[in-house]
């Protein structure tokens, strides 16, 4: 009898009795973005731990747990806890919500970061600003989805943490809105740091639809060289000039140069490679896999939710049709010199949307290499989102 009843416990504290159908629905969705991600090949580096950690938070969900009332799913205070009983991937989330791993993944970033193509050609800063689009019309969108009847909408602080979703700048999202509304900082990561893995799925759509064959073929001419001594000089004088005038994006954009630095001295190779390698993928694994796990059923599937993960894909949107229609613009004004499809990487996912603009140029013309071109709009639109970052917690902070 003894072990017939043991058996019962096993099965009634087992998750499939004890998970809800929000939870499975979750899991669903896990398998889905372990699909893409390993058969699909869509950015795998990112979405991977991504879906694991929804996984792992759907099965488990005590895994984020939070006795001390920091986030429990639950909205209890337990007594007598301890900061030791907390789930060991709710323990790793301090790193996201404190803006550390953020801030360490825009210095990983940086170190990356070849600011030449901007350089070379200072104009296309204009097209990493124009991709910006998408924040501000999303900021109006959240707003005025108050007025749907039953839905009781965004605050302006929401709103902008929303937004910021266009700017497909995963650490400058959690960044921003962990300042702003952190209660939203869930969803709000999960769809940031989705759209940008998804960058290959939901952009070439956009691009074709707005551009002729014949712009798609536009073969670009080759940059001029930019001199060590430029290379330097920019994220000295970048973080100067933005910090003074908006001195919220210090953490950001200070940590953003400092990569850079450590790259274009020459005399921090060491720390260059450290910042690239070992400490970009140690964070990449710590903030996905936390990131994912934010996205438990029970709290993660309601129409607030859902409305955050609607609104931040229109926010996409728009910044992609922005940054592209800026692009014909300047090919119109430049006499077909410049290819409309690296106006789509003026958001700041880099190198993912770099490379978007890179294989749907050469689909149509095999010999095009639009890659470098599209670095310039892209570097630019990763100052550009933090810029735009400042300013939303300069107004609503």
């Amino acid at each position: 009898m003894s072990v017939v009843n043991a058996i019962v416990e096993i099965f009634q504290t087992s998750g499939f009795v004890s998970l809800s159908w929000q939870n499975w629905v979750m899991i669903a969705v896990s398998f889905i973005l372990l699909y893409l991600a390993i058969v699909k090949k869509y950015e795998p580096l990112l979405l991977l731990p991504i879906a694991f950690g929804m996984l792992l938070v759907n099965i488990y969900p005590d895994i984020m747990y939070d006795p001390l009332m920091l986030s429990s799913y639950e909205g209890e205070v337990v007594e007598g806890a301890h900061w030791y009983d907390t789930g060991v991937l709710r323990l790793i989330y301090s790193g996201v919500k404190s803006s550390i791993f953020p801030c360490l993944i825009f210095l990983a970033i940086g170190a990356m970061t070849e600011f030449g193509p901007q350089l070379a050609h200072p104009t296309r800063v204009m097209l990493g600003a124009a991709a910006q689009r998408g924040i501000y019309v999303a900021f109006i969108v959240a707003i005025v989805s108050g007025y749907i009847p039953g839905f009781e909408g965004f605050d302006p602080k929401e709103a902008a943490s929303i937004a910021i979703i266009g700017g497909a700048d995963g650490p400058t999202a959690i960044y921003l809105t962990s300042k702003l509304a952190p209660h939203l900082l869930g969803p709000i990561a999960v769809a940031a740091y989705s759209y940008m893995a998804l960058i290959p799925l939901i952009q070439p759509p956009i691009m074709r639809a707005l551009t002729t064959k014949k712009e798609r073929e536009i073969k670009m001419d080759q940059l001029r060289t930019v001199s060590k001594a430029e290379k330097i000089i920019f994220p000295i004088v970048v973080t100067v000039i933005c910090v003074l005038i908006l001195p919220s994006v210090a953490p950001l954009l200070g940590m953003l140069m400092l990569g850079n630095l450590f790259k274009e001295s020459g005399v921090t190779d060491r720390l260059s490679d450290t910042a690239q390698n070992a400490l970009c993928n140690i964070v990449t694994i710590l903030l996905g896999v936390t990131v994912g796990a934010t996205a438990e059923g029970k709290t993660f599937l309601d129409f607030k939710t859902i409305a955050v993960i609607v609104i931040g894909l229109i926010a996409f949107a728009f910044s992609t049709v922005g940054g592209v229609l800026f692009a014909k613009l300047l090919n119109v004004i430049t006499k077909g010199r410049i290819n409309p499809l690296i106006g789509s990487a003026g958001v700041s996912a880099v190198p993912m949307a770099a490379r978007v603009s890179q294989v749907e140029g050469r689909k149509y013309k095999p010999s095009n290499f639009l890659l470098m071109h599209a670095m310039g709009p892209t570097v630019a639109g990763v100052i550009g989102s933090a810029v735009a970052a400042g300013f939303l917690l300069l107004t609503f902070g």
